[in-house]
Order: C-alpha cells, then sequence, then structure tokens
C-alpha cells in the first residue's frame, strides 16, 4: 500500500498534473477532494470529463464516472468484489476504492488515451430490433457500421505507418541520392545521344525503339486486363453457382409449402402479434413507465447521506412486513376454499406463465433470427467483395442442407407444441369462465340456505380452516422429506469422502517420489543452469566484440566508399574541364574567323582592349578635373562670399524700406553699379564672358 501511495504521488507531482503532494498531504485528502482528484485524472484521459464536480450532482458524477471506468475496461481489486459497494465507495470517496484506481490509472495513461480516443467511434450505439425494421434505419444503421469499419482500418494504417515510419534523415539522404542518380542519368543520356548522332538514321531508329516500348508496354497491361478478366469470370461464376443453390433451396421450399400451411401460419403469426399488442407490450409499457416515474422522482430528490440510506431500508423493511400480514389477513378472510376451483385457478396461472414465457422466447428467437440474417447478409457482401472467398464443397454444402432440414423439423415441432398449448389455453379459459359462473352460483345458494337457518358465514369459517390444515400438513410434509434428503446427503457425502480418501492413496504415494524427482531435477537444473549463464556470457561478450570489429569494418567501407564517389566526381570534373580545353583549342587554331570569334580566348582579348580604352578615358578625364580643380573652388568661394554680401544687402534695404523714394532710387543705382563692378571683376579673373558668369538678373 505504501509503494502504490508512493507511486501515486510521484505521478502527481509530474506534468501534467503538478500537486506538489507529499505521501502526508495525500492521505489526509478529503473524500471531496480525493473525487476531484479522480475526475481530474479522468479529464486527462478523456477531455470531456474536466469539469468541476461541485458543479453536478453526486449521482451524475457516480454515473459519469462508471461509464468511463466500463469503457476503459477497469476491473476492481479482489477485495472490492461487490460492484455496489465499489459504487457506494466511488460516491462516497473512499480511500481504499479511489487509491487502487488512482494507481491503476497512473500506471497505463497513454494507453488508457488511446483507449478513450477510439472508444468515441467505436463504441457501437445499440438500435433495437423493433427500429431496424424500418428500412430507413436500418440503411443508416448499415451506412454506420461500414465508417466504423473503415475507422479501423484507417486507424490499423496509421500505427503501422507509426511504427515502419522513416525519419526524415533517411528521406532527405533518399532524395539526395535519387538527385544523384538523376543527374547522372542525364548525364548518361546526353553522351548516349552524342554517341547516337553520328549514325545514320538515328532519327527513325528511335522513332522504332520507342514504338517497341509503348507495344510491350501495351502487351503487359492487356496481359493484365486480361488476368482480371478471367479472375471477374471466376468470381460470377461463383456467384452463378451460390444463386443457382439460393434458387433450388427456394425451389424445394415452395414445392413442398401448401395453402393450408401458409394460412396456419399466417393464423399463428398473427396471433401471436395480436397476443404481443393487447396484452404483453401494455404491461411492459406499464411497467417501464412506472419505473421510469420513480427514477425521476429520485433523481429531483436531493443528495442522500448513508444514515439516511439506513432509514429508508429499515422503512421499507417495515413497509414489506406490514404488507405481508395484510396479504396473510387477506387471505384468510376473502379467499375461496374450493379445492376444485383452486386446481383450476393454478393451471390456469401455469399456463399463462407458460404462455408468457414462450411467447418471451418466440420474440428473442425471432430477433436472434433477424439479427443473424443480417450478420450473413454482411459477411456474404465482404465475401463477394474479398478476392479469392472460399466456396463450400459439394459435402459440406450436403451437410449444411441437412443441419438446416433438421432445425426445421424441430421448429414445426416447437411450433405444433405452442399450437397445442394455445388450443389447450383457450379451452382451459373458457372452462375457467364456467366454473366461475357456478362457483358463484353455488355461493349464492349456499348464502341464502345458511341466511336461512342463521348460520351465516359457517362455510367460509369450515373452509379457512380445512385450507389452514392442508398448508400444516404440507408444511410438515415438506419438514420430513427435507430431514430425509439431508440425512441421505450426508450419508452419500461420507461414502464420497471414504471412496477419494482410499483412490487418492496410491496417488499420493506416486507423488511423493515424483516430488523427491522434481527436487533432483530441479538442482540438476540450476546446475546446468549456471554453466548455460557462463558459456553465454563468453559468447556475448565474443559476439559484441565481433560486432564492434564489423562495425569498425563497414564505417571503413562506407568512408572509402565516399571517397570513391569523391574522386569520381573530381575525375568528371577534370573531364568537362579537359573537353572544353580541346573545343577552345580546335576553335583558336581553326581557319574560320567566324569560328575563332567564338573563341573564349578572343573574347577576353576583347574585352582587354574594351577596358583599356575605357581606363585611357578616364585618366584623360581625371587629368582636365586636376588642372580646373583650383580655380573652380576660388570660384566657389568667391560665390559665397557674394552670397554672404547680398545678404547683407537685403537687411540694410529691409531697415531702410521706409525712407524717402529719392534715397531708395540712389540705394539702388549704388546697388546696380557696385554688382557690375563686381562681376566685371569676376569675369576677369575667370576669364569667361559676362553672359556666363552672371545670373539671369544681369544678362
Amino acid at each position: 500500500m505504501g509503494d502504490q501511495m508512493q507511486f501515486i504521488v510521484e505521478k502527481l507531482n509530474q506534468e501534467p498534473f503538478r500537486k506538489n503532494y507529499n505521501l502526508i498531504s495525500f492521505d489526509s485528502l478529503e473524500s471531496v477532494q480525493l473525487l476531484q482528484l479522480l475526475n481530474d485524472v479522468l479529464g486527462e484521459i478523456d477531455p470531456k470529463h474536466a469539469v468541476d464536480i461541485r458543479e453536478e450532482l453526486p449521482e451524475q458524477t457516480a454515473k459519469r464516472m462508471l461509464s468511463l471506468l466500463g469503457i476503459l475496461k477497469y476491473k476492481p481489486p479482489g477485495n472490492v468484489s461487490d460492484l455496489s459497494a465499489f459504487r457506494q465507495g466511488l460516491v462516497t470517496g473512499s480511500k481504499p476504492v479511489i487509491h487502487p484506481l488512482l494507481h491503476w490509472l497512473l500506471q497505463r495513461t497513454n494507453e488508457l488515451k488511446k483507449r478513450a480516443y477510439l472508444a468515441r467511434f467505436l463504441v457501437k450505439l445499440e438500435v433495437p430490433a423493433e427500429f431496424l425494421q424500418d428500412d430507413t434505419v436500418a440503411d443508416i444503421n448499415k451506412q454506420y457500421e461500414e465508417l466504423m469499419e473503415a475507422f479501423k482500418n484507417l486507424h490499423k494504417e496509421y500505427e503501422q505507418l507509426k511504427i515502419s515510419g522513416l525519419s526524415t534523415a533517411e528521406i532527405r539522404r533518399d532524395i539526395s541520392a535519387m538527385e544523384e542518380e538523376k543527374d547522372q542519368l542525364v548525364k548518361r543520356v546526353e553522351r548516349l545521344k552524342k554517341r547516337v548522332e553520328t549514325v545514320q538514321n538515328h532519327q527513325r531508329m528511335l522513332e522504332i525503339a520507342r514504338q517497341l516500348r509503348l507495344e510491350k508496354e501495351r502487351e503487359e497491361s492487356l496481359a493484365q486486363q486480361k488476368q482480371e478478366q478471367k479472375s471477374q469470370l471466376f468470381h460470377a461464376e461463383q456467384r452463378l453457382q451460390r444463386a443457382q443453390l439460393q434458387l433450388k433451396e427456394m425451389q424445394d421450399a415452395v414445392a413442398d409449402s401448401k395453402p393450408e400451411s401458409l394460412m396456419k401460419k399466417l393464423e399463428e403469426e398473427i396471433n401471436f402479434n395480436s397476443y404481443l399488442v393487447t396484452e404483453k407490450m401494455p404491461r411492459e409499457l406499464e411497467s417501464k413507465k412506472a419505473s421510469v416515474y420513480l427514477l425521476q422522482k429520485v433523481v429531483a430528490e436531493p443528495a442522500m447521506t448513508q444514515s439516511d440510506l439506513t432509514a429508508l431500508q429499515s422503512e421499507i423493511n417495515e413497509v414489506n412486513a406490514q404488507m405481508n400480514q395484510l396479504t396473510e389477513k387477506r387471505m384468510m378472510k376473502y379467499e375461496p376454499t374450493d379445492s376444485k376451483f383452486s386446481m383450476y385457478r393454478q393451471q390456469a396461472s401455469i399456463i399463462s406463465r407458460k404462455k408468457e414465457a414462450k411467447a418471451e422466447e418466440l420474440q428473442a428467437a425471432k430477433e436472434e433470427m433477424s439479427r443473424l440474417e443480417r450478420q450473413v447478409q454482411q459477411r456474404s457482401s465482404q465475401a463477394h467483395e474479398l478476392e479469392g472467398s472460399e466456396i463450400l464443397t459439394e459435402d459440406e454444402l450436403k451437410q449444411y442442407v441437412n443441419k438446416l432440414r433438421s432445425k426445421n423439423t424441430l421448429y414445426k415441432k416447437k411450433r405444433l407444441e405452442i399450437a397445442e398449448i394455445t388450443a389447450e389455453y383457450g379451452i382451459l379459459q373458457r372452462t375457467e369462465e364456467l366454473l366461475k359462473q357456478r362457483h358463484e352460483a353455488i355461493q349464492q345458494q349456499l348464502q341464502a340456505i345458511e341466511e336461512k337457518k342463521g348460520i351465516s358465514g359457517y362455510s367460509y369459517t369450515q373452509e379457512e380452516l380445512e385450507r389452514v390444515s392442508a398448508v400444516k400438513s404440507e408444511m410438515d410434509e415438506m419438514k420430513g422429506q427435507t430431514l430425509d434428503n439431508m440425512s441421505e446427503m450426508v450419508k452419500k457425502l461420507n461414502a464420497v469422502v471414504a471412496e477419494k480418501k482410499a483412490s487418492l492413496a496410491p496417488v499420493i504415494k506416486e507423488l511423493r517420489q515424483l516430488r523427491q524427482k522434481c527436487q533432483e531435477l530441479t538442482q540438476e537444473c540450476d546446475e546446468k543452469k549456471i554453466q548455460y549463464d557462463s558459456c553465454a556470457a563468453g559468447l556475448e561478450s565474443n559476439r559484441s566484440a565481433l560486432e564492434q570489429e564489423v562495425k569498425g569494418l563497414l564505417e571503413a567501407c562506407a568512408q572509402e566508399e565516399s571517397n570513391y564517389h569523391y574522386i569520381h566526381c573530381m575525375k568528371r570534373t577534370l573531364e568537362v574541364q579537359l573537353q572544353r580545353a580541346k573545343e577552345e583549342m580546335k576553335a583558336y587554331v581553326s581557319p574560320d574567323p567566324q569560328e575563332r570569334r567564338k573563341a573564349i580566348r578572343e573574347q577576353y582579348t576583347r574585352m582587354i582592349l574594351e577596358q583599356e580604352n575605357l581606363g585611357k578615358k578616364l585618366r584623360e578625364k581625371q587629368k582636365v578635373v586636376r588642372e580646373s580643380h583650383g580655380p573652380n573652388m576660388k570660384q566657389r568661394k568667391m560665390w559665397q562670399d557674394f552670397e554672404q554680401l547680398m545678404e547683407c544687402k537685403r537687411e540694410c534695404f529691409q531697415k531702410q524700406q521706409n525712407q524717402a523714394a529719392i534715397g531708395q532710387v540712389i540705394q539702388e543705382g549704388v546697388l546696380q553699379f557696385l554688382y557690375s563692378i563686381w562681376f566685371w571683376w569676376i569675369n576677369k579673373e575667370s576669364n569667361r564672358p559676362v553672359c556666363e558668369a552672371s545670373p539671369p538678373l544681369f544678362q
């Protein structure tokens, strides 16, 4: 138990729970906390159960948990064998029930997750047989089963792919290897094309080869189609044989049937269905309604504790005792004492019970027959879809037909028995009605006579005394018979024990000898096992050394193979370069000027001349720039000074713009004179005309 709690605490402290429990804190959890913890574990397995148990009733919580545990196929441990005790412990949060359950869930969480996921799609929805009689419902149910089978197959394929799937590195290596092979094939094709180009009529030969390849592919496809046609013909012959057998069986069945038997069969079926509709179904419906009403009433009530359940159980026992007492009083007061009528009533009740039992058996047989017919139809469709399905041999078919005939005979016998019982029941029912009428008439006459004589109630008292005495005598006989049976059973048991002892004595002696021999063989086996272990250890060490040596050789082989591929690639590269050099030399020594121009040497020579001319032009341009750099920098400085002077003049002009117009005219004339002098001086220094150095205002 301590190991179990230690395992639970370790698992709960890990991902995804992270509870941070220790043994003391986990053992001190209350029942509600234990139930919430169990619900959290179930919610990790199936996310639909990740709820707060405080937001739902205890009955709903227990029902939800029990349904999931049923899907997960949990079996309570040996000390909780009673299912009701397990349910009670689950509702109350009992530690002896919750702890083993948590241990079982945390041991196999991944497996249970997978099972819960599959249960969402593979738990079959049970449809009553009455609803399956509808064609639409039957078709939908069939589609549902087919989809379920398809899901099973897909899940199996998915699991197989997960187990046998290749890694990403292996796929990349395969892709790179295929690309290398593709490059090699392309180069090989190019070489072959170059070789073929020198042959006369190579295009025609290539066309003939292509046509030959197409004809071979067509021949293979025709052979495959021929094989498929043969298999389809074989399956069609098999279906024809099955259809002929079914036709023969149906013809035999029709030949044996007569209108009278068909009418009788229809009448029996009508009687049976009318009994189901008028008697059996209403009783079952009333009982179901009563049970549903009681269950709804129980659900509507608040949650009950153990003390409330104990009080209710005591009340139920008291009410049952009172009911038994009232029943006995009623029987003593009102039950008739006529033995003939009681015998007839017993017979009628026995027949009615037999009738109900036979009706239930017939209904169950019909449901089983319909289920088997659907199963046979499904299996036959699956067999038709599969290739190479087995066909019954002649002997097996004869055995199957004989078996069906024997079952048909047995069915006819049972049907005749049911018909006889039904007829007998009708006769007894009519007899019961007549006897009831006679009994009522006699009772009225007897009461009238007793009233005339002044002893009313005498007959009832006499009947009650006779009934009590008869019951007492039956009880005494039963007690005597029980004592006799017990004494005979004790004698038989003693005799059997003595016989078993006598028969087991030689066996016990042989067993002792065999035990000694077993001990000797066990010692010898241990010695041989020690020798085997030592030999196996030596062989294992040798095997590991050989494995290491083989591994090293494989690595060396792989290294040499990679070196070979590298050298081969370098060789191919050098061959390509050599081929290019030969072509260049051929073009260079060719007398044709067009071919020479295609040579790489000529191209590079032209490019070198162009670059030299371009460098010469750039050097000349650089020389001109160097010569004009000093005057240009001086002119730039003069322009900057002129810009500062003009800025100063603008500011002075803005300050004196309120003066008289004469002063303004004089100022403008002075400014224009200064401008002209300044531009004349600049042009003199730079040796350029005025129109090139002056701004547009003075041109």
